[in-house]
């Protein structure tokens, strides 16, 4: 999805009250997890009963971070992850909530143009959240009308492609750390800042 409501998926850094805090890792609803032998972290949404093992070897649960975090919102971890704007969201919501539903009777319930709702439609089906079918009219013809996935298959799919975007993202962080040592480790002629750039370059840094 691509297209962005800026008024409620940007954010103003200067601005947004999210700043950076320590968590308390022990009263969360996830658990991250440690190897004693190697760099291996994992994040687990359970607490897994006699802990996790890598090596052979039970792994430390970690229970608190030297490094302050933003917390996340909602509207921008669905864009960053899905590309789920919040137009997208407001219509995959009402679906859920009150489907089957045609795209008319979404236009009538949701402050949205009848294209953004067919737009949005087409591709919540196509990202797999949505489904479409069509109903008989009692005058002839039919209506296409759209609902939802089975929630817990919504739950389990939407945690697995999270994941997939979170270990997208951890390797760009590994390779960032990586990139910092090997500049420390050869003879460059340009600053790290130079470097580290130029090596992100399309990957959503500066140019």
């Amino acid at each position: 999805m691509t297209e962005n409501d800026t008024s409620t998926t940007e954010f103003d850094t200067e601005t947004d009250d999210r700043t950076r805090r320590e968590i308390d890792l022990g009263a969360r609803e996830y658990s991250i997890y440690k190897c004693q032998n190697c760099a291996n972290v994992v994040l687990s949404m359970q607490d897994c009963d006699g802990g996790m093992t890598c090596h052979g070897d039970e792994m430390k649960r970690v229970t608190q971070s030297n490094l302050e975090i933003r917390p996340p919102d909602i509207r921008q971890v669905l864009l960053d992850a899905f590309g789920l704007p919040k137009p997208g969201l407001d219509i995959c919501l009402c679906v859920i909530g009150d489907g089957p539903l045609s795209s008319k009777e979404l236009a009538a319930q949701l402050d949205y143009e009848g294209g953004t709702i067919r737009k949005y439609l087409n591709e919540l089906v196509e990202f797999g959240l949505l489904e479409k079918s069509q109903l008989n009219r009692e005058s002839g013809g039919f209506v296409n009308v759209y609902h939802s996935i089975d929630l817990d298959e919504m739950r389990t799919e939407t945690l697995i492609g999270f994941y997939i975007w979170a270990g997208e993202a951890a390797s760009l962080i590994e390779e960032a750390n990586l990139t910092k040592e090997d500049y420390l480790d050869a003879d460059y002629d340009s600053g790290l800042d130079e470097i580290f750039w130029e090596r992100f370059r399309g990957s959503g840094g500066s140019e």
